[in-house]
């Protein structure tokens, strides 16, 4: 089954976030998407692939992002 998700979130993000965490955890799985960082620390992330991809995809990046202070995700 294929899956797209979008997921937006504030917060005080280190410097390179996308690039560092976004990027490194999208290369483990065969996805597609895309990753910007919009004007207030705004991230807007849509990811597309097999069910199984996409949520392996979110649990190492909710691994990653655990110790950075997050608003509003959804």
């Amino acid at each position: 089954m294929y899956k797209c998700l979008k997921i937006t979130f504030t917060g005080n993000l280190p410097k390179g976030f996308l690039q560092k965490t976004v990027l490194k955890c999208a290369r483990d799985y065969p996805i597609e998407g895309l990753a910007q960082l919009m004007m207030d620390n705004l991230v807007k992330i849509i990811v597309c692939g097999s069910l199984d991809d996409v949520d392996s995809f979110l649990d190492k990046l909710y691994d990653e992002i655990d110790g950075i202070d997050l608003d509003e995700l959804q």
